[in-house]
């Protein structure tokens, strides 16, 4: 790879950049004789599109999480490699020179870039001002971008749907990139990358399918990657076998249920399709239910109005008892059937050519 030594200055030796190939490539069922293809097309820098990272009603977390990995960098990896040319929270330029740098790059690279967007967009004109950025209403910014890029990637659960926090609210009404787009004629292919925060990972892997191919990777009916959205996260969470011998937490200071089964206390996780359980946040540290949270649903359709209170039991789930044995065939119903085997999360490969395809169906997956 004749750019390597980029990356080389950088800290990044060759193996650990072909390894996170390797993962990557993976992750999406692909055989490894494709890894050295996504290497290159990543390595080859001078090349890349440039990318438009608009921000929305949000809280900037995404951002955060995406840029503040350590083993790989996503900056070194794939972002700083892409040429941001507009991105408030990280570019240099301010005021009129960053507005300029937007303007240069729709003339410039018009078809050519990718559009991030992060956070939930107005739904229309009577909301516009509820989101002006550089006095100009953000949904008209992101209609503007939409339309001339090559993709759009919606960045976390605010830029999915728009029900993030931002869309909890019946003030803003604030709505998601796809149906923005969709309501207003634009035919640019939309990923959505939900989650709040977005993990790093899921950020770096599509844009290097997406760079490698040409083409947005196999998405279910919500827009998402199903090799990141593909999997049950009840199936793989490490309290499974809490839940099957049912123990339950009800009491939060009693230090011998610290590891039992949060169901009780609101935990999502058997109807939320994430790949949370398998692959942590913060290079790999630690993930909600680790840390003794319950899943809030987070990166599905409806977080997180439909979704709260976060620390309650949902009423949708059919648990029948608090003690004693929990048939984890009735708390799935109607929400995904468990699958032997699909434990073995570690080999996404395989789900991908095989079970994914019934698994999507499950949960609203495309036909």
């Amino acid at each position: 790879m004749g750019k390597f030594n980029v990356l080389n200055a950088k800290g990044v030796s060759r193996r650990d950049f072909m390894k996170l190939m390797a993962v990557t490539t993976a992750a999406f069922g692909l055989p490894a004789t494709v890894a050295p293809q996504a290497a290159k097309a990543v390595g080859e820098a001078l090349e890349k599109p440039p990318v438009i990272w608009l921000s929305g009603m949000e809280c900037t977390g995404c951002t955060t999480s995406t840029i503040s990995t350590i083993k790989p960098s996503a900056a070194d990896l794939i972002l700083d490699k892409l040429s941001i040319r507009y991105h408030e929270v990280i570019m240099a330029g301010t005021g009129d020179v960053a507005e300029e740098a937007y303007a240069e790059t729709l003339k410039e690279a018009a078809g050519k870039y990718i559009l991030i967007v992060e956070g939930s967009v107005p739904p229309d004109a009577s909301k516009d001002d509820y989101c002006i950025v550089a006095g100009k209403p953000f949904r008209e910014t992101v209609l503007e971008a939409a339309a001339q890029a090559k993709a759009v990637v919606a960045v976390g659960s605010c830029a999915c749907d728009g029900a993030g926090i931002p869309g909890a609210s019946e003030i803003t009404q604030a709505i998601g990139v796809r149906d923005l787009l969709k309501n207003n004629g634009i035919a640019t292919p939309v990923i959505n990358l939900p989650c709040c925060p977005v993990k790093s990972q899921t950020v770096i892997g599509t844009l290097t399918y997406f760079l490698t191919y040409g083409e947005v990777p196999p998405l279910d009916s919500q827009g998402r990657p199903l090799a990141y959205y593909g999997m049950l996260l009840h199936d793989n969470c490490p309290r499974r076998g809490r839940f099957e011998n049912g123990e339950f937490l009800k009491d939060w200071n009693d230090p011998a249920q610290k590891d039992y089964c949060l169901l009780l206390k609101g935990c999502k996780g058997p109807k939320t399709y994430t790949d949370c359980a398998s692959v942590w946040f913060n290079d790999n540290a630690n993930f909600c239910l680790n840390a003794g949270s319950p899943c809030s649903g987070c990166s599905e359709t409806g977080f997180y109005a439909k979704f709260n209170p976060l620390y309650v039991k949902n009423d949708d789930f059919h648990v029948p008892g608090v003690v004693g044995q929990v048939s984890p065939d009735l708390i799935g119903a109607g929400v995904g059937v468990v699958a032997a085997g699909y434990l073995a999360f570690s080999t996404v490969g395989n789900i991908a050519r095989g079970r994914i395809g019934k698994k999507s169906k499950e949960h609203g997956g495309d036909k």
